[in-house]
């Protein structure tokens, strides 16, 4: 598998997630990011290391640094909120307003039966996400989400729970049906790094998006 690169200097790779390839390997065993780390060296002496988390399905920009001092500097970045994010996701439905904002605290819940889950809990971690509407085709939308924090599972509830719309094919939050992924692409990411040109990575619309009949739209 080639993976593209977004951005690249002596600090820092911003990569295109492929949807469906694993940050960690699964338990039940396959492929993972882990196997192309190697390939990623690109004549650096060390792997470069996954700074943030991208869901398995979640395609587009994932930052990893080049070495130690980075990966510190950059974690600290996502810790104050300070980088900015930008997702695309199909959602399986049309918002009645075409943006807003969506405040709802999450916490983590698990059963035997159905395994772990991120549910709105007023006494859950606080998360916004910033979202607006781009298109609709076919009683589906392409919609912008920005979000301000970086709480697991986040966009997919706030989908789910604040929209009150799932992402096509999620799984856990929606039905699973309409697509053979959960359809949210990181799509743009900013990580400031104070008096140094900050990071900037662009990762293009999905052919899978693009197969659903959906453009980027500004």
């Amino acid at each position: 598998m080639n993976i593209p690169i977004l951005f690249e200097d002596a600090e820092a790779l911003v990569i295109d997630k492929p949807g469906g390839l694993p940050i960690d390997r699964p338990r039940a065993g396959g492929a993972c990011l882990e196997d192309y780390l190697v390939d990623l060296k690109l004549g650096f002496q060390r792997e470069p290391w996954p700074v943030h988390r991208l869901d398995q399905d979640t395609s587009g920009c994932l930052l990893l640094a080049r070495n130690p001092k980075a990966l510190k500097r950059f974690s600290h970045a996502f810790e104050e909120h300070v980088v900015e994010k930008r997702y695309l996701g199909i959602v399986d439905g049309v918002p009645a307003e075409t943006e807003g904002t969506i405040a709802l605290s999450l916490s983590k819940v698990s059963t035997a039966k159905t395994g772990w889950r991120m549910i709105p809990a007023r006494k859950g971690k606080p998360s916004v996400t910033h979202w607006r509407t781009l298109a609709t085709i076919d009683g589906r939308a392409l919609v912008e989400f920005r979000p301000e924090t970086g709480r697991t599972h986040q966009i997919r509830v706030h989908a789910a729970s604040g929209l009150g719309f799932a992402l096509l094919g999620d799984p856990i939050y929606g039905s699973k049906k309409g697509a053979p992924r959960t359809m949210l692409h990181a799509a743009g990411l900013t990580v400031p790094r104070g008096e140094k040109e900050p990071i900037l990575a662009v990762s293009p619309l999905p052919a899978d998006f693009r197969a659903l009949g959906f453009t980027e739209l500004e």
